[in-house]
């Protein structure tokens, strides 16, 4: 329930900002996948939604010297969405923006503190998304964005006026399930720097509770905040079509559950889901995402 007395972002109509991209440079995979979640139904789903389009920049798949893949387009889509999600704010309307993958996350981040609201952010990942990019395997500044969004990582001279945008104290981390493959790798976990409920306790009994109370007590610190979810915090049987699967996850209902926990306690200012591969998929889980982002978008509206 919402806390009496609570100060909330007023909300209208919903904008949907499609983020058709890929931070590995390429223009399928996950970049495919607002239009997907488009072409399956969500604006029929939220019909007194609004689609707010954007034009990405070609990306570069070379890693420049931050580490990090297509660090020009990079820059170019965050500072996009950031000026798409003030747009929305502007107009009392609620942004919710579909990647793509991770890094989309940064234009709300950037917007809300350019805005000076201090946001908080509960991010409900299966992995930390906390690499340094030079350590990264892959230089996605999906492994990344965390770390950007911190300022623990150089960025690339592109989003240098929008990072870092967060504070480790405003920062929740639900899911995460990647600590061996850290490990094995030499990178160092955030999970003892920020707060965390990782994979296995937050799909366990009471974990969702668990969870929920964790992200009261930050959300009462902040009054406003962000909700992130990235797809793969789902288990495999769930959600096969993700380019990096891991054991564990929740499920379906555990997902819903905990995302309509979390937006009823209210002041959230703007909702960010990614990570799904049309191309793993044949557009088989499209009607499932589509009808889990309208709950959630419809939650968000007064």
């Amino acid at each position: 329930m919402v806390r009496p007395g609570r100060d909330r972002w007023r909300h209208g109509v919903i904008d949907l900002i499609p983020v058709g991209f890929n931070s590995s440079g390429a223009r399928d995979g996950v970049a495919r996948a607002p239009g997907a979640l488009l072409d399956a139904g969500l604006l029929a789903a939220l019909p007194e939604s609004r689609v707010s389009e954007l034009t990405l920049r070609r990306a570069d798949p070379a890693r420049g010297p931050s580490g990090l893949a297509a660090e020009a387009a990079l820059g170019a889509m965050v500072g996009t969405v950031e000026d798409r999600v003030l747009d929305a704010w502007a107009g009392d309307r609620v942004p919710v923006v579909l990647g793509g993958d991770c890094p989309v996350l940064l234009g709300g981040l950037a917007a809300a503190e350019s805005r000076g609201y201090g946001a908080g952010l509960v991010f409900v990942d299966g992995h930390e998304d906390a690499w340094d990019p030079h350590r990264s395997p892959t230089g996605e500044a999906a492994d990344s964005e965390i770390a950007l969004a911190l300022g623990w990582a150089a960025p690339p001279e592109s989003l240098e006026s929008m990072v870092p945008c967060l504070r480790a104290s405003d920062l929740l981390q639900l899911g995460p399930r990647d600590a061996a493959e850290l490990a094995e790798a030499g990178q160092p976990s955030i999970a003892d720097q920020v707060g965390t409920i990782d994979g296995r306790r937050l799909a366990s009994p009471g974990g969702i509770e668990a969870a929920v109370e964790a992200a009261e007590t930050l959300i009462t610190r902040t009054r406003h905040w962000w909700l992130h979810v990235d797809l793969d915090v789902l288990s495999t049987d769930a959600l096969p079509a993700v380019d990096y699967p891991q054991p564990g996850g929740l499920s379906w209902a555990q997902l819903e559950t905990l995302t309509e926990s979390l937006l009823r306690l209210g002041g959230c200012g703007g909702l960010s889901v990614c990570i799904y591969n049309p191309d793993l998929d044949a557009g088989r889980a499209a009607p499932r995402i589509v009808e889990y982002v309208a709950s959630a978008a419809r939650l968000l509206q007064p």
